[in-house]
């Protein structure tokens, strides 16, 4: 392969960047019930992100948890896609106007080329909204998903 310019996904995100971004989704599910998993990839493989978030949400069996209430956030770096993709119970509550304004919010911080920072603020964002319809209780909630990102081709 002479393909010595591509930059992985997961070389995109320093060290700090990572821990960054893990701790916010730790931060997020501290207050809830709900999960919040983030996938990053370099190029989309379907022209419609959201259609590759959903799968990948189903790949990762997300859809496993208790109250249905599991968020995924997508984003194919190179191809500068992204989407949100929640599960019934948390989409029920919070509905199409809230993804569309995370996705919104995350786009401002893109522009400024600062990825790490607008994944981390949205995943803030999304363990809010989970904090709100799903509360966290010490004697039923575990933690059902892994924290950690997940890096695609």
């Amino acid at each position: 392969m002479f393909n010595f310019f591509r930059k992985k996904a997961v070389d995109f995100f320093s060290r700090e960047e990572k821990e960054k971004i893990t701790a916010a989704i730790q931060s997020a599910e501290r207050s809830t019930s709900g999960e919040v998993r983030v996938y990053i990839e370099s190029k989309c493989t379907y022209i419609d992100a959201l259609r590759r978030a959903k799968e990948i949400f189903y790949k990762m069996n997300m859809q496993h948890t208790a109250q249905r209430n599991a968020v995924l956030v997508y984003v194919a770096l190179k191809d500068r896609q992204l989407a949100v993709f929640g599960d019934e119970g948390i989409h029920q509550k919070v509905g199409d106007a809230f993804w569309n304004q995370a996705v919104k919010n995350i786009i401002s911080h893109f522009n400024k080329q600062d990825y790490a920072e607008g994944i981390a603020n949205m995943v803030i964002s999304i363990g809010d909204a989970l904090k709100m319809h799903f509360p966290y209780n010490a004697e039923t909630d575990v933690n059902e998903l892994p924290d950690d990102i997940v890096f695609g081709k």
